[in-house]
């Protein structure tokens, strides 16, 4: 990209400011969200709507008491909210919001072909995995330089986590890549216009890659949740086992810039989901058929409204299922979504190269992505189906005596229990005064 400074500049600021303000709402949206799931009405108070109450909060948080424990080491306590912090706002510099547009220039008087976009490189989504890696220190260091041994252990089960489902994000995009041929954002979000034909009729259809690529769909959804540290997989950050994880020796404003963090991290995967499955700012069917709501401009509008809708899950999935214990989380991990994604790689470049040769044709391969899809699915669900419990042996109905072993015992389950006079009587003749 050739920008000016003053127009890369802008870009920045402005990604900045929305980063900022979309979360703050995504935290309203979340109360809202859960609120309504569960029979209630979530912030009304302060504000309209209630939209004050996150304003209210963080403000809260930024001119709140900030502490540092004793004996922390205080170089790393106050680097890792910062390492942290900087890598969220990294990674949205490679995701387009649009396509290009026009600007004009006040400083050269003409008129600036650039993408919403800040930085777009040929390696962009690695460069994102690569930026996504490095926020792991923040949550390593805040462990380690905590200096409380609930902090550690939120953190070794924070880096456990993110590299067990990291793999099997990068898996992920390993279709994506030789799908689209290459890895640059902008230039996959354009692939996805490829029209979608059923049985060789064109329905107006664009082949967005979760369609053609729904295995790998699935275990990027999967990862995501598991790389944000979110329910059902927020085991770095469990109250009732590690306190609050991590971040447990933190407050004010470090802490704030961690709940900031989790945030914008939940929406840069949902936006990564947007871009390389969902069409990115690409108009979703059968609005693409209508003239002019194809505008580059409206794509921010079609970008935030997905990305939304990924957040939305977040929440659902917040709001619905128990917390997974940490043996089912990594078995998950590394048993099942780490072979899945290796094999879907192998079945989808086997079948790309006979396309290519053209011994196979595109129905034949759209049905096969379809049926493996399927497969990863049912495969996925009989993981959380549990194991069948062997039938408990029964007791037989027999007068229980609590004293036969020479001390009192609770009675089994099943067993008959005597009347209350016979238990004083074998009581009694467990005292001194009864001779034993």
């Amino acid at each position: 990209m050739n920008d000016p400074l003053w127009l890369i500049i802008l870009k920045v600021v402005l990604l900045f400011v929305v980063l900022l303000v979309w979360t703050i709402f995504n935290v309203w949206y979340e109360r809202r969200l859960v609120g309504r799931m569960q029979n209630r009405l979530g912030p009304i108070m302060n504000g309209p709507l209630g939209l004050g109450q996150a304003l209210a909060d963080g403000m809260k948080l930024l001119f709140k008491e900030d502490f540092m424990p004793h004996r922390v080491d205080r170089v790393l306590f106050i680097l890792a909210p910062l390492i942290a912090g900087t890598a969220a706002f990294s990674a949205w510099a490679m995701i387009p919001f649009g396509g290009e547009v026009k600007i004009w220039d006040p400083f050269t008087s003409t008129t600036i072909t650039t993408r919403l976009q800040v930085a777009d490189m040929p390696v962009g989504t690695l460069m994102i995995l690569a930026v996504a890696s490095v926020g792991i220190y923040g949550f390593v260091l805040a462990g380690w330089s905590s200096n409380s041994p609930y902090s550690l252990l939120g953190a070794l089960r924070s880096s456990a986590q993110m590299i067990s489902y990291e793999i099997a994000m990068g898996l992920s995009f390993v279709a994506v890549f030789l799908f689209s041929s290459s890895m640059a954002t902008s230039t996959i979000v354009e692939q996805q216009t490829r029209k979608f034909y059923l049985f060789g009729l064109d329905i107006g259809w664009e082949t967005w890659n979760w369609l053609i690529l729904f295995p790998s769909f699935c275990i990027y959804v999967i990862a995501m949740v598991g790389e944000t540290n979110r329910a059902p997989f927020d085991l770095p950050e469990a109250e009732s086992e590690l306190v609050s994880g991590y971040i447990t020796e933190y407050s004010g404003f470090r802490y704030a810039i961690y709940f900031l963090a989790e945030y914008i991290n939940m929406a840069t995967v949902s936006a990564v989901a947007t871009t390389l499955f969902m069409g990115g700012y690409l108009t979703p069917w059968p609005l693409n058929l209508i003239p002019g709501l194809d505008n580059p401009w409206l794509g921010l509008v079609w970008f935030v409204i997905k990305v939304q809708l990924f957040i939305s899950l977040f929440v659902w999935l917040r709001g619905t299922l128990p917390r997974f214990r940490y043996d089912q989380f990594m078995k998950l991990g590394w048993k099942a979504l780490i072979p899945i994604s290796l094999a879907w790689i192998i079945v989808f470049a086997v079948v790309r190269k006979l396309q290519d040769e053209g011994a196979m044709n595109e129905n034949v391969r759209t049905g096969i992505f379809i049926v493996a899809g399927i497969l990863v699915v049912i495969l996925v669900v009989l993981l959380f189906i549990p194991e069948k419990k062997p039938p408990e042996p029964e007791v037989e109905d027999t007068e229980f005596d609590a004293f036969a072993g020479g001390f009192p015992i609770p009675p089994p389950l099943g067993t008959t229990l005597p009347d209350a006079p016979v238990l004083v009587a074998q009581a009694e003749s467990m005292s001194p005064e009864g001779g034993r």
